[in-house]
């Protein structure tokens, strides 16, 4: 099988990554897959925050928490989180977001290297707290979270992939 269409069979989403930081050339590489995601009208409007600090790491990942009503890190232990984020007034946003998201799991996948997409990423980037993670990584304006990758090296083998369930194909020949 095409070795692309083999890497979408076998991403999984980790959930227990090693807090050992991933070399910079790696997180470029990804980062690199995710701007050259397709998206609409070949207008480049989705952006990626790499947050490497642990400090600002760790605010994410207690905003993410509290959005969500939870005490445990939501990002899994993760060192790196990649905030894709596209202008609010973007039609394209979440399509063009989603898919430069869908772009870094699979070059993280690539590289050996565990992703799992988090949620929430519009809800804390609206906070005060995340405008000013915006303002700290040079972003003005209206921005719209569409998601958080984490990504790290998986601690532990990731789990089984869960049977395609049938009848989710129509054609109209």
């Amino acid at each position: 099988m095409n070795e692309i269409i083999n890497a979408m069979i076998e991403r999984r989403s980790c959930k227990s990554f090693k807090s050992d930081m991933l070399p910079k050339e790696t997180i470029d590489e990804i980062i690199t897959a995710g701007l050259w995601a397709a998206n609409g009208r070949a207008l480049q409007t989705p952006v990626i925050i790499a947050v490497t600090d642990k400090e600002t790491r760790d605010k994410l990942s207690e905003l993410n928490a509290a959005v969500m009503g939870a005490n445990s890190d939501p990002f899994y232990n993760a060192p790196v989180v990649l905030i894709v984020l596209a202008p609010k007034e973007h039609p394209n946003r979440v399509y063009d977001g989603s898919l430069v998201m869908g772009n870094l799991m699979l070059a993280a996948h690539s590289m050996g290297v565990g992703s799992c997409w988090i949620h929430r990423a519009k809800e804390v980037m609206a906070t005060e707290e995340g405008k000013a993670i915006l303002k700290a990584a040079g972003l003005e304006g209206e921005w719209e979270g569409i998601g958080n990758c984490v990504i790290g090296y998986p601690d532990g083998p990731l789990k089984e992939a869960q049977k395609r369930k049938d009848g989710r194909v129509y054609r109209v020949e």
